[in-house]
């Protein structure tokens, strides 16, 4: 027998909890068991909530589960990207797109369009101003992905679209995604804004990549790899349609996360003076005055243990699937079209495997303390087969952009304002300003 939730309501079962207090909620799952049973208005899902189960699900046996209805009905935003696609078409678009994301390319967007992005907005402050850091987080993340996708030359259209469309969109996505069919199609104002935005955005994508078809060559960027990509196994091509629907997923699966996180990272930083001490004096050590390199960043352990202590804190609410088949999960007979799911904050909160789960600790990072974790007590970005092909490419963006802004200011909390989580597709804060001064 599963347990179900407490708290169910009638018709909305426990969507009011999942979205008004996230993190308690979800916090308190693991005590009614490994496998339970919670209820997304009347759909009800079963979700896993101990590591093991939760690498069963998504690697050891991914292939008995597809992807889930937040997914599906996410379609007509990703079309047929990895975000939502299955089976063999997913495997061959993930074996074409890989290559874009592979080191020596990071590397490249890294030299060629993140450090130079980065140190264009430390440079635009003054000593004393107050700036609303995450409102400049999402701009800055924006036109890097923007110009990572696409050369400067093919896509300053489809940038200025990125930069009006996206956070449009960011805003309505969790929300419509665990709302019944018949919200969606009710002409409300934030529907209206959200398939909008959506057309406008897919509107744009089109001319860019025919554009880039006639110039050909490889400019540097994402688009470049995509459309010279052959399938392994079978020498296709992606077609334009398909290459649409992975930048859309990129953009705005990408966006959300390293933009959260960069905002998160200066919000703790201030929030606890002796981690924002030891960040500062590894930047001062490692990088004696130069700009933050790619090279660098195997130095900045330090930072990159305070990127790993914000993505364990502000993740992706949830990750859904499908059982293609009848599945057993932790004793639990799960029937043949059952939603089922992860969160990836009921893992990265427990207590057995992070103690004093809310406080802010990038020592949990260490190489020896890293090594004692569970296998699947900390996916940040997923886990097996889809895994996040860009997670290599969203962490080193946070770590250059952080390292960038910190070498040479010091972000601190405005006075009077109030700042405090709010649930979108991730945890984002509602507002961050803060006054920079000069280090």
């Amino acid at each position: 027998m599963v347990a179900v939730v407490p708290g169910r309501l009638p018709l909305l079962g426990h969507t009011l909890s999942l979205l008004r207090k996230p993190l308690p909620f979800l916090a308190s799952l693991p005590a009614h068991g490994e496998v339970v049973r919670i209820f997304l208005g009347p759909m009800p899902v079963y979700l896993v909530t101990s590591p093991e189960l939760a690498l069963r699900l998504l690697a050891v046996e991914a292939d008995k589960f597809d992807k889930g209805i937040v997914f599906d009905k996410m379609r007509p935003l990703f079309g047929d990207g990895l975000a939502t696609s299955n089976g063999e078409f997913n495997q061959r678009q993930r074996r074409m797109v890989l290559p874009a994301f592979a080191r020596g390319r990071v590397a490249a967007y890294a030299e060629n369009t993140i450090t130079g992005l980065a140190q264009e907005l430390a440079d635009s402050w003054r000593d004393g101003q107050q700036v609303a850091v995450d409102a400049l987080m999402q701009d800055v993340v924006l036109t890097i992905a923007g110009r990572t996708l696409f050369a400067a030359d093919l896509g300053a259209e489809v940038l200025a679209e990125i930069q009006r469309s996206i956070p449009i969109m960011l805003q309505n996505v969790l929300i419509r995604a665990f709302s019944p069919r018949l919200v969606e199609k009710l002409p409300i104002p934030g529907n209206r804004r959200f398939d909008e935005a959506a057309a406008r955005l897919r509107a744009v994508i089109p001319p860019a990549i025919m554009n880039a078809r006639r110039q050909g060559g490889d400019h540097g960027d994402l688009l470049s790899v995509f459309l010279a990509a052959r399938d392994e196994e079978t020498g296709a091509a992606m077609t334009d349609e398909q290459i649409q629907d992975e930048v859309v997923t990129i953009l705005t699966t990408g966006a959300e996360t390293t933009s959260v996180a960069l905002t998160w990272f200066f919000h703790e930083l201030a929030s606890n003076p002796e981690i924002e001490r030891r960040f500062h004096a590894e930047l001062d050590e490692v990088l004696a005055g130069h700009p933050v390199t790619f090279a660098d960043l195997p130095k900045l352990q330090y930072t990159q243990q305070i990127v790993n202590e914000v993505l364990r804190r502000t993740p992706p609410i949830i990750l859904m699937r499908r059982a293609r088949q009848e599945v057993e999960l932790g004793g639990v007979r799960i029937p043949a079209g059952a939603e089922v799911a992860v969160s990836q904050h009921t893992l990265h909160r427990d207590p057995r495997w992070f103690p004093d789960p809310d406080r802010f600790d990038p020592d949990r990072w260490t190489p020896e303390r890293m090594a004692a974790l569970p296998k699947g007590a900390y996916i940040p970005f997923g886990a097996g087969a889809r895994y996040c092909p860009g997670a290599f490419l969203a962490q080193t963006e946070i770590a250059i952009v952080a390292a960038t802004i910190g070498a040479r200011w010091r972000l601190v909390p405005v006075p009077g304002k109030r700042v405090y989580a709010k649930v979108k597709a991730t945890m984002q804060l509602n507002q961050l300003p803060m006054t920079v001064h000069s280090r």
